[in-house]
């Protein structure tokens, strides 16, 4: 059995001395693992930092058996960040969230691509509208997608400006007003009737904090009812991590 794929890492942990176990999002062949000999040392380490893109090849015995990887790099996201904690967390949360909610080996195309527009997009003022955008689309081609289109009340789309936590429908001003604190606030980048990808590439003139927090909030809310909790997992850590350092960058 072998394949060679476009891929990116998600995360890497060692095996024994001197491997590696990696788990890459490959453009065919879905969340795939692979043992990495080697990939501990210091010359091999840097390519298997989540979020670089890689070239890999998997080979086994069995399709069922782990297999040996093999891979190189295309291009070092993590090592082009180094210096920006915050991206660097977006990375990191990222990648978490998609090894944790994809099942292995489904090929999952639009994933791929959608993370590898979220990496690309860490080079724009609008990076963090971009990562929410991303759990947004995730959670729909995992079969829960939100309705951001129109108000759950009235039908129509103007000044949408809530969530319902129960159905992910979207609320206008108007109609959630009486029950704002038991509504989920949907961040202005979110409403306009785009879909997920087009709202990702928009630019736009710097990031409003308060407002990705928001959108965290609202991704974050689905991702753990629908995908993590039926499992009895909470959100990945890191995760967790990038949404507190996102609502401290807002609080200041």
């Amino acid at each position: 059995m072998e394949w060679t794929d476009d891929a990116i890492v998600l995360s890497a942990r060692r095996h024994g001395e001197s491997s590696l176990v990696v788990q890459l999002l490959t453009a065919e062949h879905g969340r795939h693992a692979g043992l990495a000999h080697g990939g501990a040392s210091r010359r091999q380490m840097p390519v298997y930092q989540p979020g670089n893109e890689v070239r890999a090849t998997w080979r086994a015995r069995l399709a069922e058996n782990l297999g040996t990887l093999k891979a190189e790099l295309v291009t070092g996201r993590a090592g082009q960040w180094i210096d920006d904690p915050l991206r660097l967390a977006g990375i990191g949360a990222a990648c978490a969230v998609a090894e944790a909610s994809l099942p292995e080996r489904a090929p999952a195309p639009a994933v791929y691509r959608g993370l590898l527009a979220l990496l690309e997009a860490l080079e724009r003022e609008d990076w963090g509208e971009a990562y929410v955008a991303w759990e947004i689309a995730l959670l729909g081609e995992l079969g829960f997608g939100l309705d951001l289109e129109r108000c759950a009340a009235t039908g129509r789309n103007d000044r949408l400006a809530y969530v319902s936590p129960n159905s992910g429908r979207a609320v206008s001003l108007s109609a959630g007003e009486p029950y704002a604190d038991r509504l989920l606030r949907l961040p202005d980048f979110l409403n306009g009737g785009a879909d997920a990808g087009e709202r990702s590439g928009r630019g736009s003139a710097g990031v409003s904090w308060p407002d990705i927090d928001d959108g965290l909030k609202l991704s974050g809310h689905f991702l753990e009812r629908h995908v993590f909790a039926p499992h009895d997992r909470p959100l990945p850590p890191a995760r967790q991590r990038f949404a507190d350092k996102i609502e401290r960058a807002g609080a200041s």
